[in-house]
């Protein structure tokens, strides 16, 4: 299987369950795995997806809204790149980075399939 991946995506929202964490907008990175279908030598950009566009509707639409759970925003993120793109199958990564003492990262990771 053919993919495409963006790594180390920062963006920012409003996201946590505590007040603290609703003051004001967090920085998150964000790793997207995203499968193609086949291509079959194509050089057409139409033929794939568009990794830059990808990253701004990520990032606008985390910009219109805020969540309380890490997991709520990446089924968001999952179902926005399996809806808005071709892609057949697209894996989220999710990471908080320095929310917790003593704990580099803190995050999720779901992976999910266009429904056929």
């Amino acid at each position: 299987m053919d993919k495409i991946f963006l790594h180390g995506m920062k963006a920012e929202t409003l996201i946590g369950v505590y007040e603290w964490e609703r003051k004001q907008p967090q920085t998150l990175v964000i790793d997207l795995d995203i499968g193609l279908p086949p291509r079959r030598g194509s050089d057409d950009i139409a033929d794939t997806v568009h990794y830059a566009e990808v990253c701004q509707a990520v990032r606008d639409s985390l910009r219109r809204q805020d969540f309380f759970l890490l997991e709520t925003l990446a089924e968001h993120i999952a179902a926005l790149v399996l809806d808005g793109f071709a892609a057949v199958w697209v894996k989220v990564r999710l990471v908080k980075p320095g929310i917790l003492p003593d704990v580099r990262e803190t995050g999720v990771e779901i992976e999910r399939e266009k429904a056929v």
